[in-house]
């Protein structure tokens, strides 16, 4: 009879996970089998389960949790009241909210957004599943509400899936980024070449005053927007790097730290590179001049950082997490703001008076080159940049 049960129980599962609307994939940690989830195509809007209630469905909630967990999009679950049963650690991740302290309260104090915008609580409202609508408040995205219901047809448990696109709107930011650049390279950059041409053939056949005019002001401004137009269009490259196999202690200590330790030297700033957690053949494929653009843009913004009263520390750590080498690049400045911190990538968004805004958004553009991601933390205590690069698989060495 036990058998019998069992066997039930495992069919009832299977068609639980069959209903699942949305695809995952599970690695068993135990058997290492691994299943991949995709939805059937005739899939509806909403499910209902009408067999499940009360310590039961939060027993089914504590199994799902792990497998939520694996879904690379957000997924929220409330009760009738609108107040949190299951909440993924991807919602959690990308709302900076706790994972766990999330569960019990209402979803507005997650959401942070109107009532009348979450759609949850529209389906909790009008008892009607939303599919595929697609979401324009704090964060872009498609948003699908499943339901869940008792015997007598009434809302137990509604189920949000959202589908989180703010990388795809950068994208297409960058994606834009780049059209406008060629379009000012077209229009601008010949005839700032034409013009600076002509300053230099006249500043010889003027008066001093003029020459110095020429030479310490209108040259040398013009060659000020000749690099933001060259920078600018950096953002726009998409031919494929000349990459080499970089070995990344060496690199870090022998390549970039000879130009790193030379600034800090000039700057009177205290550099560390520590490699003691990688092994010497450890290897990325890269272009060591682009990416020593990117720590030298970072060594630059770490001393507009410095404060007055400490000696300016940078720290540069690689280490290995999985398939990935992950490079940090830490200081002890005065940090960054949240309401700055969250644009410091877009392209000409600066807080310098001096600054063109595109230093940060450059370097990301060179990471991703990379097939690596850039990405930062900051408090009062200091600002991190973390660079993650996919590990390069080199020849053994032959005694």
């Amino acid at each position: 009879m036990k058998e019998f049960g069992d066997q039930k129980e495992l069919l009832f599962y299977k068609r639980l996970i069959d209903s699942i609307p949305f695809a995952f994939e599970f690695k068993d940690p135990e058997s290492g089998r691994f299943y991949q989830h995709q939805p059937a195509a005739d899939q509806e809007g909403s499910f209902t389960i009408t067999s499940l209630e009360g310590d039961l469905l939060e027993k089914l909630e504590e199994k799902l949790a792990p497998l939520a967990d694996l879904i690379p999009h957000h997924l929220v679950i409330t009760d009738a009241d609108g107040k949190i049963t299951l909440c993924n650690r991807q919602s959690a991740a990308d709302l900076k909210a706790d994972h766990e302290a999330v569960i019990g309260t209402h979803i507005r104090e997650l959401l942070r957004i109107p009532d009348h915008q979450i759609a949850i609580l529209e389906t909790l409202q009008t008892g009607q599943a939303i599919r595929n609508r697609e979401l324009w408040d704090r964060n872009y995205g498609i948003v699908n509400t499943y339901i869940i219901r008792r015997h007598d047809g009434s809302i137990s448990r509604v189920a949000g899936v959202f589908h989180f696109l703010n990388n795809l709107k950068d994208a297409e930011k960058m994606a834009m980024s780049g059209r406008i650049a060629a379009g000012i390279a077209h229009e601008i950059r010949n005839p700032l070449t034409t013009v600076r041409g002509y300053l230099q053939l006249l500043s010889g056949q003027l008066g001093p005053d003029m020459n110095r005019l020429f030479s310490a002001l209108l040259i040398p401004e013009l060659d000020r927007a000749n690099g933001i137009i060259t920078d600018f269009l950096r953002l726009s490259k998409t031919e494929a790097l000349p990459f080499e196999t970089l070995y990344v202690s060496d690199f870090l200590k022998n390549y970039l730290g000879k130009f790193l330790h030379s600034e800090a030297f000039l700057h009177d700033t205290d550099l560390i590179i520590d490699c003691k957690k990688i092994l010497p053949e450890t290897a990325i494929l890269g272009n060591k001049e682009e990416l020593l653009q990117v720590f030298m843009n970072l060594f630059a913004n770490a001393q507009q950082a410095k404060t007055m009263n400490k000696k300016l520390k940078v720290d540069v750590k690689a280490a290995i997490y999985g398939d990935m080498v992950q490079i940090s690049f830490s200081d002890n400045g005065s940090g960054i703001e949240p309401e700055v911190l969250v644009h410091i990538f877009d392209p000409f968004y600066t807080t310098k008076d001096d600054g063109t805004g595109l230093g940060l958004s450059i370097s990301r553009k060179i990471i991703e080159n990379h097939h690596g991601e850039l990405r930062v933390v900051s408090n009062k205590e200091g600002t991190s940049f973390y660079m993650e690069f996919p590990i390069a698989l080199t020849e053994p060495n032959e005694d």
